[in-house]
């Protein structure tokens, strides 16, 4: 997916979330976001998007100092779908008005404005899935979106540990998790040494992974992100079932 995309995928995520906790209790717990309800979700997302928005206004060139921005929040709770909603309208006025792939300071790989992009959107993806499993609803995610989002999770997972910190954990004697679509292409490497993981470029050579996850894309993307259980039907897990754990337990985004 290209930059464009991204941003078209955003403002359908985000209308997406309008959508589903518009019409819903907004005390609603979220179970996959301990602590918080539908309000804090939706306050969270719409935060997200404005501070996200206002990076690309900067177009910062180093790490912020403060996270401090206007976040110019409804006075009243019932009003934070629509708050989101402009939310989200800002930032697409942000992604037109800006060249995408203009350099930038990112915490992942991508020092360019997109990164921006494309994180907000499986920011808005995944939290749109933890709305709709508070209220009951199975989340659908478009296969290559899935796709897409596996790829930028665990190209950007080695930069993550000042948020997550437990990816600092995630070291292991050279050995190689693999996750694998069957629903279509989609298959990546991960390769875990004494000082640290990250994806290995895996197509030139088949090579036997010491653990493989299989399942269909979306459902790879939601497992990655902590919203469904490994050893629910939809997941073949092969080979060493403790590297398994150590990737599982340690990759909390």
């Amino acid at each position: 997916m290209n930059p464009a995309q991204h941003g078209a995928a955003v403002a359908a995520e985000a209308a997406a979330f309008v959508a589903t906790v518009k019409a819903a209790d907004l005390s609603t717990p979220v179970p996959t976001c301990p602590g918080w309800t539908l309000a804090d979700l939706t306050q969270h997302v719409g935060s997200v998007h404005r501070w996200f928005t206002e990076l690309l206004r900067r177009r910062v060139q180093q790490p912020p100092t403060s996270r401090e921005v206007d976040l110019r929040l409804p006075q009243d709770r019932d009003g934070l779908p629509d708050w989101l909603a402009a939310s989200a309208a800002e930032s697409a006025e942000m992604f037109a008005a800006t060249d995408l792939d203009a350099p930038m300071w990112a915490w992942g790989v991508d020092q360019h404005a997109r990164f921006w992009v494309r994180r907000m959107l499986f920011e808005t993806l995944v939290h749109r899935a933890d709305a709709e499993l508070a209220l009951g609803t199975a989340p659908h995610v478009d296969r290559a979106l899935a796709v897409d989002g596996i790829d930028e999770f665990l190209t950007n997972l080695p930069f993550a540990s000042p948020f997550a910190p437990l990816t600092a954990q995630l070291r292991a004697p050279d050995r190689t998790v693999r996750f694998t679509c069957t629903d279509g292409d989609g298959d990546w490497l991960v390769g875990l040494c004494p000082d640290g993981f990250a994806l290995v470029d895996d197509q030139a050579v088949a090579r036997t992974a010491d653990a493989t996850v299989r399942g269909a894309a979306a459902d790879l993307l939601l497992l990655l992100y902590g919203r469904l259980d490994r050893q629910s039907d939809a997941f073949r897990l092969l080979g060493d079932q403790e590297l398994l754990t150590h990737w599982f337990t340690h990759s909390a985004f």
